[in-house]
């Protein structure tokens, strides 16, 4: 039960929220649901079924007699076995699965707020290193309210169904304390007890992991937490994840607001999401309905709300922004005890990067580095450079090395600042899996051409990408972008994009009439593209008109070059990581690069390449491997919409290292979701002189791994 009015209040925000969610969700909920009743047990991707079925073998979730007799006893192809070893570990748990959750158990403590002399339950907390424990944003609000709060451990029945002994700790904010309001979560240091002890030892932590395939849609989940602050419970087995978010989990089961603060536990016992919200009911008027269907009102009381699904907070985006915190060396040190899985172990810290002498003002631009981008008017270029410079990393026999990440498109209207720190911590999640030092974000060099592009293509100021075009349809917007194409490519590259993507040469016949021909022929790829992808079609439409704009346009060309140009380095190594329309740009950067330049490594990630209608249009003439380039690796996911034509299969692009990788549906083109892979971060991490740990290699997924 929470304690103080703020705090009900702060959770009925974020229920309003996650009811929101809920409801923007809709279709594709019940597009699971349909599913689910027609009898496919887990609905989701089959890349993310192969991976959890191997995170259940690797943890011991499943007895290798039982997939023995039941994955060999006839010919299954991958997938079936994949999703058979997965309703085998929620149909017969190994007996570890009663330990475990014993252990895990332990980890759960009660938070007691004081207040006027009284000791009042207050939510939920867990342990997830020796001394720092998780709870929601709403539950301690900041270090001065989690300073009058305890933790009460074993505050539960024992074995015999008698009260346990509870162990008092006192929450210890000056030592750490760290909260996000939008991921309703608190992170907070637990003081040692009297005999020096930390609660972490006493009574166990759960590691936070970024691997993949810990949960699956249609699969269970756990939840114990103190309800209403009575003594500890669980909910368990009749529960499922609905609907995986960016940053938020949807799942049924019971929990009551008590729970505000929960660690939700996959079968194996891993934490999956902290549970902070309840899905209200509401009615078409918006208001929140009792369990009777009439509405709540305030003195009805939480119990009374009929409460249809809960909402936890995903891992992955709680790691992420404790990533790119700024914290002191001691802060610091304490976040690293999270433990390796938690990608935050070499995390450098954030001070050292603020406060890091600012490097020189680039020659002829004006600006300092720090310098905030100019306002953008629609259709005029804006003057002056808006990159970020970086520093020498290393050296080389006195060749300096320099790290140059290389944007896409829909980067108008963010600060530059803020995509490199975000590009960085993606990149460091990346090396410290792959056992290799992390690097500064304030050594890496990026350019950004966002507003230029933006003002060339004629977006409207802050509308993300999005181009005004009066409320058009996807396929009304792509027979302007057709009629509109500089060298009338758009419509081969849509089709050849579709086509790659196994759309079949032939079709339906196009309607009658010159503007209906032409909206038939480019509604079949659009709509074949969004079916095979979780990109929509206005979207996929608005990608291959940049593609388009850029390669045929040469005033949009040489401008964004020129703006690429102005914040890089002009001399030593150079590792070149480029990402979208950003790979096609960086392929004819190369060309243009000063001759004092040596490209050690080119990435090229989440790119258009592989399409003929792409790679004859570049700057190199063809699939050509461009000469200086001394290392060159292409990374794409399968379910990326933008990756088109990967692996590159044509011989002229010559050698190069490829890797396919296995995105979350829901970001399968972000470039922070890319880097977040060992094999990937560890070919950056290499040529910029890091080296991997032998224990670390040895235990690395494959390509397949990424934040989860």
């Amino acid at each position: 039960m929470l304690a103080t009015e703020a705090a009900r209040a702060e959770m009925h925000r974020q229920a309003a929220e996650a009811a929101q969610r809920y409801r923007e969700t809709t279709a594709e909920r019940e597009e699971i649901e349909e599913k689910l009743a027609e009898g496919v047990r887990f609905p989701d991707a089959p890349g993310a079924l192969a991976a959890r079925a191997e995170r259940i073998l690797d943890r011991g979730g499943l007895s290798p007699s039982a997939v023995v007799s039941s994955i060999h006893a006839e010919a299954l192809d991958l997938p079936e076995a994949n999703e058979r070893i997965i309703n085998l570990s929620n149909e017969l748990q190994a007996w570890s699965f009663l330990p475990r959750g014993v252990r895990a158990g332990n980890t759960v403590a009660r938070i007691t707020l004081r207040r006027n002399g009284r000791e009042l339950p207050h939510g939920t907390g867990f342990m997830v290193s020796p001394r720092l424990l998780m709870t929601n944003h709403h539950v301690l609000p900041s270090g001065v309210f989690a300073g009058r709060c305890f933790a009460e451990f074993n505050a539960q029945v024992s074995i015999d169904n008698a009260p346990d002994t509870v162990a008092r700790m006192e929450l210890d904010p000056a030592a750490f304390f760290t909260a996000d309001e939008r991921l309703d979560f608190a992170l907070v240091a637990v003081a040692p007890a009297g005999d020096g002890r930390l609660a972490g030892e006493i009574f166990g932590l759960n590691r936070l992991s970024v691997q993949l395939g810990k949960l699956v849609i249609g699969e269970r989940v756990n939840i114990i937490g103190h309800p209403n602050g009575r003594l500890k419970e669980i909910a368990l087995r009749d529960n499922a994840l609905l609907l995986r978010l960016d940053d938020f989990l949807h799942y049924k089961t019971d929990t009551e607001p008590g729970n505000s603060g929960s660690p939700v536990f996959n079968d194996q016992w891993e934490v999956v999401a902290l549970h902070h919200s309840g899905v209200p009911n509401k009615d078409e008027q918006g208001r929140v309905l009792r369990k009777d269907g009439r509405p709540w009102q305030r003195g009805d009381g939480d119990d009374a709300i009929d409460w249809i699904a809960n909402e936890g907070v995903r891992i992955s985006a709680i790691l992420k922004h404790l990533a790119g915190l700024r914290l002191d060396p001691r802060q610091h040190a304490l976040l690293t005890e999270l433990g390796p899985d938690s990608g935050l172990t070499q995390s450098v810290p954030a001070d050292q990067a603020v406060t890091a002498p600012p490097p020189p003002t680039p020659q002829g631009t004006g600006l300092p580095e720090t310098a905030a981008p100019k306002a953008v008017v629609v259709g005029t270029a804006p003057t002056g450079a808006t990159g970020r410079r970086g520093r020498n990393i290393g050296s080389v026999d006195g060749t300096e090395r320099h790290l140059v990440f290389l944007h896409g498109r829909r980067q108008h209207g963010k600060d530059p600042e803020a995509l490199r720190r975000s590009w960085a911590a993606g990149l460091n999640h990346g090396l410290t899996r792959a056992g290799m030092a992390t690097v500064n974000p304030g050594d890496v060099w990026f350019p950004y051409y966002g507003e230029r592009l933006a003002a060339l293509m004629g977006y409207a100021q802050g509308a993300s990408g999005a181009v005004d075009l009066g409320g058009l349809t996807a396929e009304e917007a792509a027979e302007r972008f057709a009629a509109e194409s500089p060298t009338g490519s758009y419509e081969q590259l849509l089709d050849e994009a579709a086509r790659r993507a196994g759309m079949p040469r032939h079709g339906p016949a196009a309607t009658e009439g010159i503007d209906e021909r032409l909206i038939g022929t480019l509604r079949r790829p659009l709509r074949w593209l969004a079916a095979r992808s979780a990109v929509d079609e206005w979207t996929i439409a608005a990608v291959f008109r940049d593609v388009d704009r850029y390669l045929g346009d040469r005033d949009v060309r040489e401008a964004v070059l020129e703006c690429v140009l102005t914040t890089l380095p002009t001399s030593g190594e150079l590792v070149l990581v480029t990402h979208s329309l950003g790979t096609v740009v960086g392929m004819d950067l190369i060309t243009r690069l000063p001759d004092g330049l040596d490209v050690t490594l080119l990435v090229t990630a989440a790119g258009p390449l592989g399409m003929d209608a792409v790679s004859t249009r570049l700057l190199t003439a063809g699939p050509r491997r461009p000469e200086r380039v001394r290392h060159w690796v292409n990374v794409w996911c399968p379910t990326d919409a933008v990756a088109i034509g990967c692996p590159l299969a044509e011989t002229g692009w010559g050698k190069l290292t490829q890797l396919a990788v296995t995105n979350c549906s829901d970001c399968a083109h972000d470039i922070e979701e890319y880097l977040t892979h060992a094999d990937v971060a560890a070919e950056i991490g290499g040529a910029l002189g890091g080296h991997a740990r032998p224990e670390a290699t040895a235990g690395r997924a494959g390509g397949g791994d990424r934040v989860c």
